[in-house]
């Protein structure tokens, strides 16, 4: 079996109530992005948190030393966990992100995170070129509504979209619970 990692991606403040660019149902899929986690540490496996800076003059969200920027306390990395600092939406783009995978053996990523329709799809499509295995939590990724020719796609219909275009060809997707109560029955997530 491949190893695995889980790569957390930009589950930040600044995403969640109050934050400067709200998402629809963040918290809840934080906590299940939280859930994934816990058992990844319980196997002591590798965990690798993505932070987006936006370094962008007069950026919107995201930006240095704020706490919009953090990540999100469900999520917050612990001492031995990797944190790749990233300003763009793939997570490998001028990273060391693919490097630090390499150096740990993975071969399989299961991802969580946030946007679905922006960091999450374009680090999925990334990590299949680079020739990962990918799991993508569904229901611990979260998105917004979008305006398209200005007719507004509701977050629901737009989380849809996207794991309904990855899934297969880009990652096998699967909701929290039932990633769960598959690795359950094994000694290692199951990838």
């Amino acid at each position: 079996m491949m190893n695995p990692g889980l790569l957390l991606i930009d589950i930040q403040n600044d995403y969640f109530t109050g934050g400067k660019w709200e998402l629809h149902r963040a918290e809840q899929a934080a906590a299940q992005a939280s859930g994934i986690l816990d058992r990844f540490r319980s196997r002591n496996l590798p965990v690798f948190h993505i932070q987006h800076i936006n370094l962008k003059e007069g950026a919107p969200f995201f930006v240095p030393n704020t706490p919009g920027a953090e990540i999100h306390r469900q999520v917050a990395p612990v001492p031995g966990e990797t944190l790749i600092v990233k300003h763009a939406p793939d997570s490998f783009f001028q990273t060391d992100l693919h490097l630090q995978l390499e150096r740990r053996h993975i071969g399989h990523l299961v991802v969580c995170g946030m946007m679905t329709h922006m960091c999450v799809d374009t680090t999925v499509r990334a990590a299949k070129n680079y020739g990962y295995g990918i799991t993508l939590i569904e229901d611990a990724c979260a998105t917004k509504d979008l305006l398209w020719h200005g007719a507004s796609l509701a977050a629901p219909a737009v989380q849809a979209v996207f794991m309904a275009a990855l899934n297969g060809t880009f990652a096998e997707i699967s909701t929290a619970g039932t990633w769960l109560d598959r690795e359950s029955a094994t000694d290692r997530p199951n990838c």
